[in-house]
């Protein structure tokens, strides 16, 4: 048997030529399994969504109901389930022995593409303020279930300039004295969400079947408008009035990233975020999803790196700019080169390039709330899968135990805060003015009856 190699003529015996056909034949096996098993897709029977059941005294099951048809949830991209390296790769800058590198797995989850924006958490603050000045009006309605809900068709109808209605809603009105100008306006400190949260940790630690639910049911008001002194407070001896007075308030910052919330507003908003789609899918009969959270600080991370396991920051690589020059995202260039990057602070949600996963701005910017609690040694003893650490700090706890873990850097940080294995903390009851959030939600992957794109 002769054979053609590289232009030259090889000579084979029968025999090995048997032993090559016997190897090309499991090669193509080899293949064809391969082939069939692409794409890794589980094959199953139909299974029934609803409906009356048959009566035939055979076990069919009961769906928990009959509709399940929610999308890609807006402005969110799906990250797949997968493995990777948790903390740093390269030099610890700080040399603070906070983190240690170990491989963790992590769920699929859907995450925001962008940190949540001026415009995005604008609408949770108009419906606060909403919903509190439709109860001081009384546009509220009973029930078949004998509770007393708002009555949001009326409440769409009120007229904000309207004397009577600034009467009737006198209560989250400044003072008199509080007044500028004499103009009467919405008192920020008294747009208040009332949380309502469950403990899911405390009750999975409780051991006594006689404890109540209600001892697991954390209530408190919020106050949830921005802080935007945070820009003046933040930089001692600095010019910062005109990002006070305009950040939050003017049309042209609405699709940049909303700084000024600290941890527990950011919890509330995604509290809030939960409460709005639940209530329209129950409104069409349809089944309610899971809750909208920040992420936890090994999610943050996993999204971060887009894939690239060892990559120092999002884009890969361990430069900071592409092979034309340009910087890949928003921080302090060089010794303060502040606007070289093309943002003198914030810049758009969407700016720059996206990473692998289709995710924006995960390095720079603004750095990020995440729902973990910093702990200096919790690298070590946190499980490989879906590593996390919480505690629901109260208001008469340590400082210490008020610190959650803050990722991905600022405009304002050197570009070693910028990596994706860097980690630092922020107390959960301060806002600054370079700290945002993005949200997650653990949808299943594909949306609708027949499926949908990741």
């Amino acid at each position: 048997m002769t054979l053609i190699q590289n232009n030259h003529y090889i000579c084979l015996s029968p025999s090995k030529f048997i032993t090559m056909k016997n190897r090309l034949f499991y090669l193509v096996a080899i293949v064809a399994i391969a082939s069939t098993s692409t794409g890794c897709k589980m094959l199953g029977g139909k299974n029934k969504s609803g409906g009356a059941l048959p009566n035939d005294g055979q076990l069919h099951g009961v769906a928990p109901a009959s509709r399940w048809s929610l999308p890609k949830p807006p402005g969110m991209v799906y990250v797949n389930p997968g493995t990777f390296h948790m903390g740093p790769n390269d030099e610890d800058v700080t040399y603070a022995l906070t983190a240690r590198n170990k491989a963790v797995s992590i769920s699929g989850f859907w995450m925001d593409a962008t940190e949540i924006t001026n415009n995005e958490y604008r609408q949770f603050t108009n419906w606060v303020r909403d919903s509190i000045a439709g109860h001081l009006m009384g546009f509220e309605k009973q029930a078949n279930d004998g509770n007393t809900y708002l009555d949001w068709k009326r409440i769409k109808t009120i007229k904000w300039g309207d004397k009577a209605t600034l009467e009737k809603i006198d209560a989250i009105i400044v003072t008199p004295d509080n007044r500028i100008f004499g103009k009467k306006e919405i008192d920020a400190n008294k747009l208040e969400y009332e949380s309502e949260t469950f403990d899911y940790k405390a009750a999975a630690m409780n051991r006594d079947p006689n404890v109540p639910r209600s001892k697991f049911i954390i209530k408190k008001a919020i106050k949830i408008y921005p802080d935007t002194l945070c820009w003046i407070r933040d930089f001692s001896y600095s010019y910062n009035e005109p990002m006070a007075k305009q950040y939050y308030s003017h049309p042209a910052f609405g699709n940049y990233p909303v700084v000024g919330v600290n941890w527990k507003q950011a919890t509330a908003f995604c509290e809030w975020r939960t409460h709005y789609l639940n209530a329209f899918l129950e409104s069409k009969k349809r089944s309610p999803e899971s809750d909208f959270r920040l992420p936890t600080e090994a999610q943050w991370e996993y999204a971060a790196r887009g894939g690239r396991s060892q990559a120092a920051y999002p884009w890969g690589g361990y430069y900071l700019r592409n092979k034309k020059g340009c910087l890949l995202a928003n921080f302090k260039p060089g010794r303060g080169n502040y606007p070289e990057d093309g943002g003198l602070y914030t810049v758009r949600a969407d700016a720059y390039w996206p990473n692998d996963f289709g995710l924006y701005n995960m390095a720079g910017n603004v750095a990020e709330w995440t729902s973990s609690l910093y702990y200096e040694g919790a690298y070590n003893f946190q499980h490989d899968l879906n590593p996390d650490i919480r505690y629901n700090a109260k208001e008469t706890d340590k400082p210490r135990d008020k610190r959650k873990v803050i990722r991905g850097g600022s405009w304002k940080d050197v570009a070693a805060m910028l990596r994706c294995g860097t980690r630092s903390y922020e107390y959960m009851d301060t806002a600054k003015s370079y700290i945002g959030f993005r949200c997650v939600i653990d949808l299943p992957p594909a949306g609708g009856k027949k499926g949908g794109k990741k």
